[in-house]
């Protein structure tokens, strides 16, 4: 009995191939385009997003070049809820999220996956960088083999369940290859650039955006040290993050960074660079891949972000999540940003600093 896979098709390269690969593996294709915002409504131009018409004309094109169905499927009201609304209120909060990984825990691999479900297919199919691994009846994430390209710091809340209806055709490439399957199959885009920033806000002006998408104006307050001495006025707490420097605004007699915001005294507190190393971190809202439930206490390496390289700690699991201590200090650890677990190429688990 041929396997039915619905295909996540963004209009790019690397789920354009993806599809492909899977297509030769001889399973029976659909292809979804999965509109997540109007670019008007979001203040956008269509040709800096990476959810405009051309894109899901481009995802057609190869879904027909292919011969396999294509559909647009309309997940704005979702992504307005689980993605936009919570990228705001993690802002307002005080906090620095990535709506990257909520995107991927609510849409990509809930709300498609659910419509795969109801539309017959077996697996959903995705260009991330990434490989499934099933070891003794349980599934793991794996990091690509192109580690330029490796984007298993994303996909750590993906359960057991998703894993074993989950394909990741490109983990074992790198890039270059990619691109070449892309050229010799004639693929419209495939010299087509990869978007570097959140779809919806292209320009990377979060604050613009926050007030555009609220309608809220969010008031000025105090700059201060960490004695408490007024530095100056900043222009809104939703305008910085944890390590800072640029932007500030500021005349001072030495290099200030952002230390933490105040969201209830409405202050931004900054001081030198050396204060913001630590080696503390806690996690809430966690998922683990490699366990059901975890040992008490044990090894690994984590990434605090998604560009840094892991860094080896201590782990100790708690109710609400868990508890790390990096053997040495690391910089900038931002509430609302991804904890990730590793133990060589195997994803652990991963959390929500907090």
């Amino acid at each position: 009995m041929t396997k039915k896979a619905l295909i996540a098709m963004s209009g790019g390269v690397d789920s354009s191939v993806a599809a492909y690969i899977i297509r030769e593996q001889g399973y029976e294709c659909m292809g979804a385009t999965m509109r997540l915002f109007d670019n008007e409504d979001a203040g956008l131009t269509t040709e800096k997003s990476c959810c405009s018409l051309d894109d899901s004309q481009d995802a057609w094109r190869v879904a027909r070049d292919l011969g396999f169905p294509h559909y647009t499927l309309n997940f704005k009201d979702v992504f307005r809820r689980c993605v936009i609304d919570r990228f705001v209120r993690a802002y307002e909060h005080g906090d620095t999220p990535n709506p990257c990984i909520d995107c991927n825990r609510f849409l990509k691999f809930q709300a498609l996956y659910e419509r795969g479900q109801a539309l017959g297919c077996q697996y959903i199919v995705t260009g991330h960088y990434a490989r499934i691994e099933e070891v003794e009846g349980r599934y793991r994430l794996k990091k690509a083999l192109d580690p330029a390209k490796d984007q298993s710091y994303v996909l750590y809340t993906l359960t057991q369940a998703q894993l074993a209806h989950t394909l990741f055709p490109l983990g074992g490439l790198q890039k270059s290859e990619v691109r070449k399957i892309a050229e010799e199959q004639g693929f419209v885009n495939a010299q087509k650039k990869e978007s570097q920033d959140i779809c919806f806000v292209p320009d990377g002006k979060y604050a613009e955006a926050i007030r555009r998408f609220t309608g809220k104006e969010y008031p000025c307050g105090p700059f201060v040290d960490r004695e408490g001495h007024v530095l100056g006025e900043h222009k809104g707490i939703i305008c910085y993050t944890i390590g800072q420097r640029k932007g500030l605004g500021l005349a001072l007699p030495a290099p200030a960074y952002v230390l933490e915001k105040d969201v209830a005294g409405n202050r931004v507190i900054l001081g030198p660079n050396e204060a913001l190393f630590g080696r503390d971190v806690v996690a809430g809202d966690v998922n683990w891949i490699a366990w059901d439930e975890p040992p008490k206490e044990f090894r690994a390496c984590a990434r605090i972000r998604y560009n840094q390289k892991e860094q080896p700690a201590t782990v100790w699991p708690t109710e609400e999540g868990f508890r790390l201590q990096f053997d040495e200090p690391q910089r900038a650890v931002t509430p609302g940003q991804a904890v990730v677990l590793y133990d060589g190429e195997d994803v652990l688990g991963g959390g929500t600093i907090i």
